[in-house]
């Protein structure tokens, strides 16, 4: 799932090891995040977007994400 986590954890000149520090994973869960390999628990999310100041919907791209997934569906 694409996410904002880099994008956000930048601008907050956050490392990887302090957000995770930050919302209690390991950096290895940010790592994965950013690289779109994992994607975040609701709770993580929540608990993300929350240090960053925004919403879920905006962190986790929803909107974006329904749609390609919505575009893969219609392709079959």
């Amino acid at each position: 799932m694409k996410t904002r986590v880099k994008e956000f954890r930048n601008q907050a000149n956050l490392t990887q090891q302090q957000l995770a520090d930050l919302v209690y994973v390991s950096s290895r869960t940010i790592i994965s995040i950013e690289k779109e390999q994992y994607s975040p628990s609701l709770m993580l999310a929540y608990r993300m977007a929350e240090v960053f100041g925004t919403t879920v919907e905006d962190l986790c791209c929803l909107k974006e994400n329904r749609e390609l997934e919505d575009q893969q569906r219609e392709d079959l």
